[in-house]
């Protein structure tokens, strides 16, 4: 199967700059270069100075992923491969993963490439957080999901663009469920570090299952995706070779002054990731006021992580009339649930994404105030 047109990109390429808010953002906030350069250690400024506009090997600096390689538990620096965001670390993990005759297992809603980059390459299933409980994992339709050929389980928690969290108990059984089919497990945890309870916090599944692969990237929590910055961590030397092979026909290699940045973020990652944690604590707040003000019009499901949530519109002319007229007339964006449609799983589509990340947040949910009242 040829990729089709990527509707979720195709709807930011829309609206994200054209609109004066864009509450459909997925990421956190994000800082001016300079602010990120004084927070440097001597070694990093030292080496941002001293960067040259070369190319750099295309599996990272060895810098850069011995300071990624701390983040975790059970990883070398040899475990980590770095790509130019977490787009193309999820493409070239599912084509080193998967082969036409293969099956996958992927969880709805999500991200749509975790969706339609498999189903490019071959059959997939869909598990569909269940709406009605809390956007709860159902690990029975996991395992019933699974078939002989089954080759990958991929999942995404905290979830976008829900914001679920499953719990410890859960997750270590999905790592185990896994194990014992010999399945590989592909986790996205780029939203982990800004969960609303530290102590939700899930492991990474690269330290928790050698045939897990775990991607991260700097965009999400760390509010800097102009950086640019990705990664896979895994166990398994002979499918980080794979990777790299199919990284050689895309980036080839990150810009080097981008990995300076990283690791000054990594080095600084607590500060970032309290700031945007307390910033999305506020933002949460004003969200949960906003909807119990709204109840008759809206079904509010509170996210326990990330910076985004998923409620429903309950208004008879539906969501995406309610999305355009916002955007529209008052020049706020919304990300409507017909951008999350599968081909695989039934997901409820009454809802909308809203990011919650953002410094202008609160002026931008005035005016959906405003709107509503109208």
């Amino acid at each position: 199967m040829a990729l089709p047109a990527f509707p979720l990109e195709v709807y930011f390429s829309k609206w994200e700059f054209a609109a004066r808010y864009n509450l459909m953002a997925s990421d956190a906030q994000t800082m001016p270069l300079a602010e990120l350069l004084a927070l440097a250690r001597d070694p990093e400024r030292e080496a941002w100075h001293l960067q040259t506009l070369g190319y750099i090997p295309s599996r990272g600096t060895h810098e850069l992923r011995a300071a990624i390689a701390q983040t975790y538990d059970r990883v070398a620096p040899e475990d980590v491969i770095v790509f130019a965001g977490a787009q193309e670390g999820l493409y070239c993990a599912m084509h080193a993963l998967l082969d036409a005759g293969d099956h996958a297992v992927v969880l709805l809603p999500n991200y749509q490439s975790m969706e339609i980059v498999p189903r490019s390459i071959c059959e997939v299933s869909g598990v569909v957080l269940d709406s009605g409980d809390g956007w709860r994992l159902n690990l029975d339709e996991v395992a019933a999901a699974i078939r002989p050929n089954t080759r990958v389980v991929a999942v995404n928690f905290p979830n976008n663009p829900t914001g679920k969290v499953i719990g410890r108990a859960d997750f270590l059984a999905l790592v185990q469920l896994c194990r014992d089919r010999n399945l590989w497990l592909f986790s996205d945890e780029v939203y982990r570090g800004i969960e609303r309870d530290p102590k939700d916090t899930l492991p990474q599944a690269c330290d928790l299952y050698e045939r897990a692969l775990s991607l991260n990237v700097l965009s999400k929590a760390y509010g800097l995706p102009g950086l640019r910055v990705g990664w896979i961590v895994c166990r398994d030397s002979a499918l980080l070779d794979r990777l790299e092979q199919l990284k050689h026909y895309l980036s080839i290699c990150n810009p080097g002054p981008s990995e300076i940045l990283a690791r000054i973020a990594l080095s600084a990652a607590r500060v970032l990731l309290e700031r945007n944690r307390s910033l999305t604590a506020q933002n949460l707040a004003l969200l949960d006021a906003f909807f119990a003000r709204h109840a008759e019009r809206f079904r509010w499901y509170r996210p326990e992580g990330s910076c985004v949530a998923y409620p429903a519109y309950l208004g008879a002319d539906g969501v995406d009339a309610f999305c355009r007229n916002l955007v529209e007339s008052r020049g706020v964006a919304l990300l409507p649930g017909s951008i999350f449609a599968s081909h695989v799983g039934n997901v409820p589509l009454q809802h909308f994404r809203i990011g919650y990340g953002r410094a202008d947040m609160p002026e931008a949910l005035a005016i959906l105030d405003d709107f509503m009242s109208s």
